[in-house]
């Protein structure tokens, strides 16, 4: 019997300038309703990522059923969770000591509110935002694989082998090596823009597996495709598909179950073969299915990304466009930010300027997010309020970086260079406020 081996990554993710009625819709229209369809589908298995600043505002905000939910789907073996970054940053465009930072925030906030359940073997970096420099970062925290866009795959598309990822060894990480996955793109984004239905999908996986041996897929999209961004979509796609898949016997792993394509399936599989099966798994598990392949060098892209823009130099398109004047502005201002909170941290030698240049590392954290790129990228994302509320952020975070240098026993010389650099953040923020007042 021939298995196709479907795995679901959802991805749980709001701003940490999120406003109340917003998450509260969101969690009403596609959080509960996503766990109900799993709690209504015990054999229904995938993988989440949901970021430590979602969690907490969940728990702030009155909505920590949202995480008894997902907790219980963890502890049952229904979800794993990953490893991620704390405020979605686009790791690439980071320092790596950022980049430790946001990961290891991510996970202490995770375990603090989901328990033991919270063993991440998989990393999802934000926007699934790629480049050779996070490899080393998600391997010394621990993870043994990350999934990446299939845009970044430069080799021949894996269906029963796992691509590794090494990091160079002046890093030193020695031979370590990190599984990786890639998203089937094409397939994610037709159930994302609702371009295909239940049974098409598993019409397609069947097509997958015709004419090989075992065989898996890999799709990943927001949780908020289910219900928030397309209303009813939790039911109408993924419940319908889930009850398609019913309980059989055990795989020889005896991991877990199979699940063949169900006798009374022919409205939605016309074409539906007895030959195969189709397996819900996590990610994780494909990794006791599958044998370790060779070792790649994907390209750096995000899950955003195009062809065209590979070919025009334009990894990030949607963070950092290389012809978008507001997101260079944007990076620049934000330079200046965590530099100036490493000179806070490094120069503080009083209980004053300790405290404020604690203040600054806070409010640092979070002034990496990544939607005020994103929101300022007109492709065709455009918001000058969620664009000025990450403005907002980075100057608090300079203000009191600045009152700490100014608080502590650092050189006047020091002092005045880093005013220097408060003025040249000032100009920036101007300049970021006229194109918006012109856009």
């Amino acid at each position: 019997m021939v298995m196709i081996y479907w795995a679901q990554l959802l991805h749980f993710y709001q701003p940490p300038t999120q406003l109340h009625w917003v998450l509260d819709k969101i969690c009403h229209e596609s959080y509960r309703p996503l766990i109900e369809v799993f709690d209504a589908h015990p054999h229904a298995r995938a993988t989440v990522n949901i970021n430590g600043t979602l969690i907490e505002m969940l728990h702030e905000h009155g909505m920590g059923d949202v995480l008894d939910g997902l907790r219980a789907l963890a502890e049952r073996g229904q979800i794993e969770f990953t490893g991620t970054g704390k405020y979605h940053p686009i790791l690439p465009l980071l320092p790596e000591d950022e980049m430790d930072r946001q990961i290891a925030l991510n996970k202490r906030t995770s375990r603090h509110f989901l328990g033991p359940t919270y063993e991440p073997r998989g990393f999802f970096p934000p926007e699934l935002s790629y480049s050779r420099n996070i490899i080393w970062p998600v391997i010394k925290s621990g993870h043994e694989w990350m999934i990446l866009s299939g845009i970044a795959n430069p080799a021949t598309w894996p269906v029963d082998t796992i691509y590794q990822v090494g990091c160079d060894e002046a890093a030193g990480c020695g031979q370590r090596r990190l599984a990786v996955f890639f998203r089937d793109d094409w397939l994610s984004n037709d159930i994302s823009f609702q371009r295909i239905s239940a049974g098409g999908f598993l019409s397609r996986l069947e097509q997958l597996g015709q004419g090989r041996p075992d065989t898996y897929v890999v799709t990943a999209m927001d949780a908020e495709t289910y219900g928030h961004h397309i209303q009813g979509w939790e039911d109408r796609f993924l419940a319908e598909v889930y009850e398609e898949l019913q309980p059989s016997r055990e795989t020889h792993s005896g991991i877990v179950q199979a699940y063949p394509l169900a006798p009374h399936a022919t409205s939605l599989l016309q074409a539906a073969s007895e030959s195969h099966q189709i397996q819900a798994v996590t990610i994780s598990e494909l990794l006791q299915l599958f044998p370790r392949g060779a070792i790649v060098q994907p390209l750096a892209s995000s899950w955003s990304t195009s062809g065209e823009d590979l070919q025009a130099g334009n990894p990030y398109p949607l963070w950092l466009d290389k012809d978008n004047e507001i997101h260079h502005l944007q990076w620049q201002h934000l330079n200046l930010a965590m530099d100036m909170v490493r000179k806070a941290i490094s120069w503080a030698d009083n209980p004053a300027s300790r405290r404020y240049a604690g203040i600054a590392r806070g409010l640092l954290d979070r002034a990496l997010h990544s939607c005020q790129f994103w929101w300022a990228s007109r492709r065709p994302m455009w918001d000058i309020n969620i664009v000025y509320k990450g403005l907002e952020l980075q100057d608090a975070t300079i203000l009191n970086a600045y009152k700490a240098i100014n608080s502590s026993g650092a050189s006047g010389e020091n002092k005045t260079e880093q005013y220097y650099r408060v003025v040249a953040a000032r100009d920036l923020h101007n300049k970021i406020i006229d194109r918006l007042f012109m856009a």
